[in-house]
């Protein structure tokens, strides 16, 4: 018997997607139902869906480009199953099976939409100037990362070597290696070159919803951003949660995004319920070090999503954007060591008694996260976990 609570995280309102496999065999589409791994390939075959051949693989790329009505349909059939009486032979313990990379990512985009986060950062690097640029409110800026480089959840992430000013120009591992608590969107459906995807149309093409670590090397970073921006200061590594939340489970947690005080070009308005009330939590070794909150966010993931194809730049299935670093307007609030430390000013004291002013090898870096659900249950992401190791030389 498959017992899970009515207001259990991931429960019957939560259902994300992942992939997953048993005792080295091969990976197989799974869906989280409480702590069990749901085979929804054997399932799908077991009562013939229609869309059984789209979990017929790995990943969940074939499922993610047959779009909405199809997401829709397989949710219902899954809630429906589980709802009744499912037969506990197509369950795993989730502590017996090994997780993976749940898509096949094809592009990666970061944005750095955060007013808080970008003002903070502001005051760190330019104290005797204006905190945001003059850009900042009027598109949501990004930069284009590096796909191959996107792991999942629990991968060690060794510390990457580079260049960097301190105060000469030198070569070694990176003194000021970071976290970044971030909320990434996967895309689902394509767009050809030339199309743009308006504000309105976001839930056409985006599937699902995941929490990543975008890690930093904030001295390679520094140096390398004049004038083009972040290189090999951000591409070593990008963790990404090993579970894919259906943006349909995410209904309760919808809310206005912050008012906003520069009036936005037309391709970016119309985004009235386009933010998230997602709850994010981040820890070092076990201590909790910020709760992040995602309803501050300025710019909203429909706005990104607008800006990323408004020149005609192509979607594919398995796109990444994700949201840059999360913070809000209290301390505790902030979504990385830069902030919380002030640049490595201001150390955070950990509950060892230990301090941090950025990352130290065998740190590990752990981030959870909780949205509103149906009758005020919460409902649960999955998390994404690091360990940091040290540099290679």
């Amino acid at each position: 018997m498959i017992d899970v609570a009515a207001d259990h995280p991931f429960g019957l309102s939560a259902l994300p997607y992942g992939s997953f496999s048993v005792g080295g065999g091969p990976r197989r589409v799974g869906v989280r139902f409480g702590g069990y791994v749901l085979d929804v390939a054997a399932l799908a075959d077991r009562l013939r869906w229609a869309h059984a051949d789209l979990f017929a693989g790995p990943v969940l790329n074939p499922f993610m480009a047959a779009g909405p009505d199809a997401w829709a349909t397989v949710r219902a059939d899954l809630r429906g199953w589980l709802a009744a009486d499912p037969d506990p032979d197509l369950f795993t313990p989730l502590a017996d099976v090994a997780l993976h990379l749940p898509v096949e990512v094809a592009d990666y985009v970061d944005f750095y939409a955060s007013e808080q986060h970008a003002t903070n950062a502001g005051r760190i690097f330019r104290p005797s100037g204006e905190a945001l640029l003059p850009n900042w409110k009027h598109l949501p800026v990004g930069y284009h990362g590096r796909a191959g480089t996107v792991v999942v959840s629990g991968t060690d992430v060794t510390r990457p070597v580079g260049q960097f000013r301190d105060p000469e120009v030198t070569f070694g591992p990176s003194r000021r290696l970071d976290f970044e608590a971030e909320v990434g969107f996967v895309v689902g459906v394509p767009t050809a070159m030339g199309d743009r995807v308006a504000v309105a149309d976001f839930e056409r093409h985006v599937f699902g919803v995941v929490l990543v670590n975008d890690w930093s090397a904030r001295d390679i970073q520094a140096w390398e951003t004049v004038p083009l921006g972040p290189l090999l200061g951000k591409s070593f590594a990008t963790s990404m949660s090993a579970w894919v939340l259906p943006l349909a489970a995410l209904d309760h947690a919808r809310v206005a995004p912050p008012a906003r005080d520069v009036p936005v070009l037309p391709y970016l308005a119309g985004d009235d319920r386009a933010g998230l009330d997602i709850a994010i939590e981040v820890t070092i070794g076990g201590h909790v070090v910020s709760r992040p909150p995602f309803a501050t966010m300025y710019w909203t993931a429909a706005q990104q999503l607008a800006h990323l194809t408004v020149n005609g730049a192509s979607l594919r299935t398995g796109d990444l954007f994700a949201s840059g670093t999360v913070s809000g307007p209290d301390r505790d609030q902030w979504g990385s060591l830069l902030e919380l430390s002030w640049n490595g000013r201001d150390p955070v004291t950990l509950a060892d008694g230990a301090t941090r002013t950025f990352l130290a090898d065998g740190d590990e870096v752990v981030m959870t996260a909780t949205a509103p659900g149906p009758g005020g249950v919460p409902i649960a992401l999955g998390e994404v976990r690091g360990t940091v190791r040290p540099a290679q030389v």
